[in-house]
């Protein structure tokens, strides 16, 4: 099986790690994680087959929607979620859009965009509960 990959843009903040990184990766599914939209291009240039991005609306260095163009010019088809803040300008490229960080609401946006693959994790995570209570 290969799992859906994501690319997490997230801001950082000392000491802490990912709150999206750690929910996407609870559902099992693999996480590469950018913590500025510099990085982010860079990184989705050097791994441009994640099966989507989620995107902090509030990057301090490049905007969000600024982020977004230059994905999409390198990716069409790559799935974009924007988690917006407060004041958030706009992200025209972005196909989601939440309104603040749910993480059910994140975790089924990223489901229905590989719905074989969710399906397959899910299968196997019955399987292996099913094992344990053996």
């Amino acid at each position: 099986m290969i799992r859906p990959c994501f690319l997490v843009i997230d801001r950082e903040f000392p000491g802490s790690i990912s709150t999206r990184k750690l929910v996407i990766e609870t559902a099992k599914f693999n996480v590469i994680t950018a913590y500025s939209g510099k990085e982010a291009i860079e990184i989705f240039t050097r791994f441009p087959a994640v099966s989507g991005i989620v995107l902090d609306g509030g990057l301090d260095d490049v905007p969000c929607g600024e982020v977004a163009e230059k994905i999409k010019l390198l990716q069409p088809m790559v799935p974009i979620i924007v988690i917006t803040t407060p004041g958030f300008g706009g992200c025209p490229a972005a196909d989601y859009q939440l309104e603040s960080f749910d993480p059910a609401k994140l975790l089924e946006i990223l489901r229905s965009i590989k719905p074989e693959a969710s399906a397959e994790i899910e299968k196997r995570n019955e399987q292996l509960s099913r094992e344990k209570l053996s």
